[in-house]
């Protein structure tokens, strides 16, 4: 079961960060899905596709002759989740997992199971790299080549540490604020939470909570930021509180492995609430795209397919992302069950999806000016401005992706 909540901001901002939060869980929680040891390095159970064996690779597919690393890095922003299943739909069979270091290597295999010429190494965030932004590892290592980006943190680090976004592997984020049905039958909404004085637990310095208090959404007196990752006090209140989490983790977690609740939960997303953020965007360092741009050309294609692959036929990828969870045993534990619904959610909510074109992964700018409007403000009165006259396109490049790729199409 899931023993951890992520932030937007604040002391773990990781743009998608959670803080695991296994002891203060302990009294509250049953840990139904115990994490498990592993080797170094091992074979998964569980594989997302088949390297063509032999043969030339197909030029749309070869990366190595356009250019890119012989190993892609990509940095992502927490332990292994179907969230992130359209780039472990990438792993070809076989893969090197690293239990030290929280890694996984293997071919990077394109549609079909083409194999490209490279390798690709996605690399555990979170607690693995010390609750530390996607961002400063892009520019502390620079054998990351890509990383999740959010476009909070794109705007804040914009001035100091300035990346881009490729490709949209979600369309909205998963990020909500869920209640208990039974205890607040009349909330639909979270401006309906606003409308009373209900306690609402959040991570401390979360972005979207200072739009929420800022548009008159929540009132400042009925905030929380001492959520600490874990059930216990939503518990505790016996469902009188609400609480932030993710779409496509606690609604299910909380009702099917926690004990201690066991009872259906109530939400709506914060994208549907005003703050539309891109979140766990492909990114790039911004002084780096123009050398990449020839990989680029060809990897965000390949990616933009991985992710449509992923959503038609989960279970493979789904079965190695469980088999990693347990080896890399770092408190975080992850069930087939939550991983089957986290793509169900995603897929009925829109979460993954081809958004107002038929293309999948592509920005929109006036989404973007909207959010540079919500946050430049906010981030001033931080004492961490922006990027002096930020546009949209400082944060995304739509230049890389195949239009005709789509969930859709």
């Amino acid at each position: 079961m899931t023993v951890s909540s992520r932030s937007i901001s604040g002391i773990a901002r990781l743009g998608r960060g959670r803080l695991v939060a296994a002891t203060a869980a302990a009294a509250t929680v049953a840990l139904v899905a115990a994490a498990c040891g592993g080797s170094t390095t091992g074979g998964s159970s569980g594989t997302p596709a088949s390297a063509a064996a032999g043969g030339a690779v197909p030029a749309q597919y070869d990366l190595k002759a356009a250019g890119c690393p012989s190993t892609i890095v990509l940095q992502s922003d927490w332990n292994p989740e179907s969230e992130h299943g359209g780039q472990y739909q990438l792993l070809g069979p076989n893969p090197s997992i690293d239990t030290k270091k929280k890694s996984v290597t293997s071919e990077l295999v394109a549609h079909g199971g083409v194999d490209t010429g490279v390798k690709l190494q996605i690399r555990a965030g979170g607690p693995a790299i010390g609750f530390q932004t996607v961002t400063s590892q892009l520019y502390a290592d620079n054998s990351i080549t890509i990383g999740y980006v959010s476009t909070d943190e794109q705007i804040q680090l914009s001035k100091t540490q300035p990346t881009v976004a490729l490709l949209a592997g979600l369309e909205k984020s998963p990020q909500i604020i869920q209640w208990d049905p039974a205890s607040h039958p009349d909330f639909k909404t979270i401006a309906d939470i606003g409308k009373t004085d209900t306690k609402v637990l959040y991570f401390q310095g979360a972005a979207y909570m200072d739009y929420f208090t800022g548009a008159g959404i929540l009132k400042k007196s009925q905030i929380d930021g001492s959520y600490d990752g874990t059930p216990t006090n939503f518990v505790a209140s016996g469902g009188k509180y609400a609480v932030q989490g993710f779409a496509t983790s606690e609604p299910y977690t909380w009702s099917h492995e926690v004990r201690s609740w066991d009872k259906p939960l109530k939400y709506q997303l914060v994208a549907d609430a005003g703050f539309n953020f891109y979140q766990q965007a492909i990114g790039v360092r911004a002084d780096k795209e123009a050398a990449l741009k020839p990989c680029l050309t060809k990897l965000i294609p390949i990616m933009q397919q991985a992710i449509v692959d992923f959503v038609g036929n989960p279970g493979a990828t789904n079965k190695l992302i469980v088999d990693l969870v347990n080896k890399y045993n770092n408190g975080w534990t992850y069930s087939d069950g939550v991983a089957d619904y986290a793509v169900s959610t995603m897929k009925s909510l829109g979460i993954i999806g081809d958004g107002a074109t038929p293309t999948l992964g592509d920005f929109d700018s006036a989404r973007v000016q909207q959010l540079i409007g919500i946050l430049t403000p906010i981030y001033d009165k931080e004492g961490k401005p922006a990027k002096a006259g930020l546009v949209p396109t400082d944060l995304y490049d739509n230049s890389f992706l195949d239009t005709k790729i789509g969930l859709t199409s």
